[in-house]
């Protein structure tokens, strides 16, 4: 299966979208781009795309609003993450990207990977 790749476009937006602060990282994952609070994503795009984490029944509510399963591979869906209905660009879905944030800080820290 080949990956779908962002726009340049949808990388700025991205980075314009996601909360400046100094715990937040954004980088590159799988040819895509997403954002991490102490190690663990949080939000990020997949393609053109944006997900979000959030809790089980948060992403049904999402889901019930026109979200879908994030499945990076086809039948393949990634627990945890939402597909954010609609043109993300236009309207920024801040309010899911604070509570991604804010639920995804209470995780543990993640240690760097040895190399």
């Amino acid at each position: 299966m080949k990956m779908p790749r962002p726009s340049e476009d949808a990388k700025a937006a991205f980075a314009r979208v996601v909360p400046d602060e100094p715990a937040i990282t954004i980088k590159p994952m799988f040819g895509q781009m997403s954002a991490f609070v102490n190690g663990n994503m949080f939000c990020g795009i997949f393609g053109e795309d944006f997900f979000v984490r959030l809790p089980e029944e948060e992403i049904a509510k999402v889901k019930k609003s026109g979200g879908r399963d994030f499945e990076p591979m086809a039948g393949h869906k990634m627990g945890g993450y939402v597909m954010v209905p609609g043109d993300w660009r236009t309207k920024p879905p801040t309010v899911l990207i604070k509570r991604a944030l804010e639920e995804t800080r209470k995780m543990p820290a993640k240690k760097p990977k040895k190399k």
